[in-house]
């Protein structure tokens, strides 16, 4: 962890922090590396080629959400993180401070894709909206919806 400490005591730096506000900001950067991390769940996208399974990150609050993956410098290609937002609504993501590109799965509260946003672009502040409703959205490693046959109508099914 000590090359993560000192990158997130650069950030800090940067960020012109001091005080209360320089050890928030240090503990929201070190959380997961920390043993802080967000619920681990496996998950299936359910494909016509057969189910695919993923080990992910389940944000299900407000500051899990707003943190998200941003400051991660990588992803295995079986693993990502599921925006679970309680109930359908309009959602806008962006990658300020995504240092990885990433696939953007958006679906409905029964879990079906009704949209992807393929390759967000890195630390991009462009809004990537849902175009309707969702529950959830599946952030994976960019390219890889693609590269595993994931397309709309696939559906994702939450394990134990």
């Amino acid at each position: 962890m000590g090359g993560l400490a000192v990158l997130a005591a650069r950030m800090v730096a940067r960020a012109g922090c001091k005080g209360k506000a320089a050890v928030a900001l240090l503990l929201v950067l070190l959380a997961p590396a920390a043993g802080l991390a967000m619920e681990t769940r496996e998950l299936a996208v359910e494909t016509r080629q057969g189910p695919l399974t993923y080990f992910i990150e389940v944000a299900r609050t407000p500051s899990e959400r707003s943190q998200g993956l941003m400051y991660r410098e990588e992803l295995a290609r079986d693993h990502g993180m599921l925006f679970d937002f309680g109930q359908p609504q309009h959602v806008s993501f962006w990658m300020k401070n995504t240092p990885l590109p990433l696939d953007l799965l958006f679906a409905d509260a029964e879990g079906v894709i009704v949209r992807i946003h393929a390759q967000a672009e890195p630390f991009s502040e462009t809004l990537i909206p849902s175009g309707q409703p969702v529950r959830y959205v599946l952030e994976i490693i960019g390219g890889s919806a693609a590269e595993r046959g994931i397309r709309t109508g696939d559906r994702l099914t939450l394990g134990n």
